[in-house]
């Protein structure tokens, strides 16, 4: 079990992230700073990882006889037994001094890092969790606790910083330095999952049948293939939510969806009799909306008659029905005879290296000064906006930050423009991408910057009026 303590300063949702780890509301939350006081402890899990827990107060750059003095000792006590620290600043508001007096009071207690920009829900606090990098740990994971949008990354941010003794026993062979690729084998019940994972391992270690619905939690299986380390997670059969009745399948349901959201790759299973039905399509959608890599799966294609051709039209259809995923790799295969299986982990392989891509700025800007001169973005209201440098932020799905002017005024098509580009020019067919606009700090923007000289600019703008 790894031990983590949640800190940062006052206010910045460091009890709500713990009762979501929790799973439920042990710690008290509300608007106020200051609520907690002591250290509280619990047990939660992060995807497949079991969690001890510490909430702390908020730090404050105290150190006399005073309760927040002593609210800060509990704090440091919890950064000396915990493992693995999660740093929690308030995106919207930014980094602000006493953020970076504590980021130096964790650099010299010497533990292990992540940054979590809190309060990021509909990019309210984008440029804030930009700041964090100035903080000196990495990447930082944004992320909102209160709607738990981001856990999905805060589990990989802590997967890949966590002692890997937490993680494995010595049954997992002797590689240690090496994290598995999580894949979660997805689709509608009886679209043959169990069968290809029992084929990809060689033993039939899933129970399959001519019945739906045989699987009913998701089951992990660790794998080598080829040197590299696999985790496959076998999952239940999804259907449309007006199908689902019974308890039991809704549980199954949470699980598999649950399975889905930490997973690093996705193997989509449709039946090729029946392909690209509404739910397949629905599950693709929910795939790349959680910014997962996806690799289609024809299975049952020995039942297919004239295969060239259906391929090709799968293929097309597949662009023509979620051209979000356009490129995504589809393999035709049959789980039973062993046909094409030899495709399956190449496309999962170079889907994963794709997904985890990070370009160079330097490439990125020269790609982007070709893309905007070849299509230069259009005028609103008879202005231009201008696009002026482009940083990617993280990888896992590759997320970029486009600095622009009248940035709220880039049309969403021409984003989907530079999505493509993107995808096209770095060779990253079908892998999510993420971009966000910003603009540069106005810096005749008094109002929001210093209110006493905007003040100060309209007196001296009325009396130049009376003139």
């Amino acid at each position: 079990m790894l031990k983590l303590a949640i800190v940062g300063r006052p206010n910045v949702g460091k009890s709500t992230l713990f009762n979501r780890l929790a799973g439920k509301k042990l710690a008290i939350v509300d608007d106020r700073p200051g609520v907690t006081r002591d250290r509280r402890f619990g047990t939660g899990r992060l995807g497949d990882i079991d969690l001890e827990i510490i909430d702390t107060a908020g730090f404050e750059d105290v150190t006399d006889e005073s309760l927040e003095a002593r609210m800060r000792q509990q704090t440091e006590l919890a950064v000396a037994e915990a493992r693995l620290i999660l740093f929690v600043m308030d995106a919207r508001e930014g980094v602000v001094p006493l953020d970076e007096l504590f980021a130096g009071v964790l650099r010299r207690s010497g533990k292990p890092v992540i940054v979590v920009a809190n309060k990021t829900e509909g990019r309210a606090g984008d440029s804030g969790a930009l700041e964090a990098f100035n903080l000196g740990f990495g990447e930082p994971v944004s992320i909102s606790a209160e709607h738990g949008e981001g856990m999905s990354d805060l589990y990989a941010a802590v997967l890949s910083a966590m002692p890997d003794e937490d993680e494995f026993d010595d049954r997992d062979g002797p590689d240690r330095g090496e994290k598995p690729i999580r894949i979660a084998v997805v689709g509608r019940p009886n679209a043959g999952k169990s069968t290809l994972v029992n084929r990809l391992i060689g033993e039939e270690r899933l129970l399959t049948g001519p019945e739906a619905g045989i699987t009913r939690d998701a089951v992990s299986v660790d794998w080598d293939w080829d040197g590299r380390r696999i985790r496959l997670v076998d999952t239940a059969g999804l259907r449309r939510k007006a199908r689902i009745d019974e308890k039991l399948e809704k549980l199954s349901t949470q699980d598999t969806l649950r399975s889905l959201t930490f997973a690093e790759v996705v193997i989509l299973v449709m039946d090729a009799t029946h392909p690209f039905e509404t739910q397949d399509l629905t599950i693709a959608d929910l795939v790349e909306r959680e910014g997962r890599a996806l690799v289609f799966v024809l299975a049952k294609w020995d039942l297919v008659e004239d295969p060239g051709a259906r391929l090709k039209a799968f293929i097309e259809k597949a662009e023509e029905m979620l051209p979000q995923l356009r490129g995504a790799p589809v393999v035709a295969l049959s789980a039973e005879t062993g046909r094409g299986l030899d495709r399956l982990m190449p496309a999962v392989i170079k889907a994963h290296a794709d997904w985890s891509t990070k370009i160079k700025t330097r490439d990125l800007n020269d790609w982007l000064k070709i893309a905007v001169e070849r299509h230069p973005p259009p005028a609103v209201n008879g202005r231009r906006v201008k696009a002026k440098y482009m940083a990617q932020t993280k990888a896992r799905p590759p997320t970029f930050v486009l600095f622009a002017s009248r940035a709220d005024k880039l049309p969403e098509s021409y984003r989907r423009y530079l999505i493509n580009s993107i995808r096209q020019s770095f060779d990253l067919p079908g892998t999510p991408i993420r971009i966000s606009v910003k603009s540069g700090k106005n810096p005749y923007d008094e109002e929001i910057t210093d209110p006493a000289k905007a003040f100060q600019t309209r007196r001296r703008n009325a009396r130049l009026a009376t003139k």
